[in-house]
């Protein structure tokens, strides 16, 4: 490991530790990672951008805190050790096997911050997903919260983006107005709100960590519709795990695509491609 001493001067103003050295870290298309080594032999993450919104790092230090109010018996997050206007410091988390027991414990933890709910749908502040602005402006009835605040923004935004055809945009509005029979009522759930396959690590310590969060009080379909939606190794045995713990409602299966259509939707508006496409492919189908 060298030593970046831009990187390691930030760290050390939020830290008030010495950086004995840094080290870049692979993935993530939004912000630049880096693995520092304090004097005192711990290992951080720090993520930075050079550029980036306002309140991006805030926002994701307060899904984390929000996420880690559940404690001990819920999914494992890591605690927020420095965050500013351009970059959050978090504990390194040493790569595991991505074992069944893990998911296993990782199924009944997730069930256990789902039910840790919050007041309603919505959150205090907005937050984003991925680089996108997400609202989180509190509605009475999660079919109004999920209709207002996740699909048509970004049905709107991949259309005005041409990431998404005129004939395709109708058919994802055409599901709007079904929801409120389409989707079960339940109290709201804490959820981690981007939860796909990268941002659940398995570390070496047996367990599985969530990180990068889109944290608001939602449908708890929506975590597990996005854990569905791009594979996580072992997923059935945290099904079968959150399932046993907090018993999912009837035809849960039968609904992921409904909850599939606002990360689509999201992917069509970042990435363009197919996701247009493939989000009203999605609604046709109810």
């Amino acid at each position: 490991m060298t030593r970046n001493t831009t990187v390691a001067r930030k760290a050390e103003e939020l830290l008030s530790i010495p950086v004995v050295a840094t080290s870049p870290v692979a993935g993530g298309d939004i912000s630049t990672a880096t693995r520092l080594k304090l004097s005192d032999g711990r290992s951080v993450l720090m993520k930075t951008h050079t550029n980036p919104p306002a309140d991006f790092f805030a926002a994701e230090a307060r899904g984390l805190r929000w996420l880690a109010e559940v404690g001990d018996d819920g999914v494992r997050v890591p605690e927020v050790l420095g965050v500013d206007a351009e970059c959050l410091v978090i504990p390194w988390i040493e790569p595991g096997k991505q074992t069944p027991d893990a998911a296993l414990d990782f199924g009944r933890r997730l069930a256990a911050t789902h039910a840790s709910a919050p007041d309603g749908f919505g959150g205090a502040s907005d937050g984003f997903i991925g680089r996108l602005p997400m609202r989180n402006t509190p509605k009475a009835s999660w079919p109004e919260f999920y209709a207002t605040q996740r699909v048509l923004p970004y049905l709107k935004l991949a259309r005005d983006r041409d990431a998404i055809s005129a004939e395709d945009t109708s058919v994802v509005e055409g599901i709007i107005g079904k929801l409120t029979t389409l989707l079960p009522e339940e109290p709201a759930a804490r959820l981690h709100g981007d939860l796909w396959n990268g941002n659940v690590l398995w570390g070496s310590d047996g367990a599985c960590h969530v990180i990068d969060p889109a944290a608001y009080g939602g449908h708890r379909e929506v975590d597990i519709a996005m854990l569905a939606l791009f594979g996580m190794p072992h997923l059935q045995r945290a099904l079968e795990a959150y399932d046993e713990a907090a018993p999912l409602a009837d035809g849960w299966e039968d609904r992921l695509g409904i909850h599939q259509l606002f990360p689509l939707l999201v992917h069509a508006c970042m990435f363009g491609g197919g996701y247009g496409a493939r989000a009203a492919a999605v609604a046709g189908r109810y």
